[in-house]
Order: structure tokens, then C-alpha cells, then sequence
């Protein structure tokens, strides 16, 4: 309910939580149940920022939700950027 309140108010949301418990499924399955196309992007500390702004423009000129695997992976100084 919160996500979906969240989503009404043209807010974003951001699962958080152990592993193995879902949040990526919950969050393709709430795309689903939306009618919008969910990105699965598996991050690495290998990503580069060019890469990230290449993968941000696409998500804004489709329209479509990110959902960032291992996003505790990508390096401090990539981070920076993307914030």
C-alpha cells in the first residue's frame, strides 16, 4: 500500500531489506500490475558513469521503472554522479 500510495502522489519508492526476500519480484510484479515496463539492471563495481547516464536516458525516454540489483556494489565515486 505504501508504494502504490507513493506512486498516486508521483513519488518514487526504493524496497529495502535482506536478501532473498522479494523485493525484486514484488517490484516487477507492482510494474505488472501497472501496466509498466520494469528494467532489471544488475549492478557492478565495473559500471562506469557514462554507462549509467546512457542507462537513465533510456529509462526517460521510455518511461519505464529501474529496478538496481546489488546497488551496494557501484563504486562511491559512480554513485556521486548518478545522485
Amino acid at each position: 500500500m505504501t508504494l502504490t500510495g507513493a506512486l498516486h502522489l508521483n513519488y518514487g519508492g526504493a524496497p529495502a531489506g535482506p536478501a532473498g526476500t522479494g523485493k525484486t519480484e514484488t517490484t516487477k510484479d507492482l510494474g505488472k500490475a501497472m501496466a509498466v515496463q520494469v528494467i532489471v539492471f544488475n549492478c557492478s563495481d565495473t559500471i562506469e558513469f557514462r554507462t549509467m547516464g546512457r542507462f537513465f536516458s533510456g529509462l526517460a525516454q521510455g518511461g519505464a521503472w529501474a529496478c538496481f540489483d546489488e546497488f551496494n556494489r557501484i563504486d562511491i565515486e559512480v554513485l556521486s554522479v548518478v545522485a
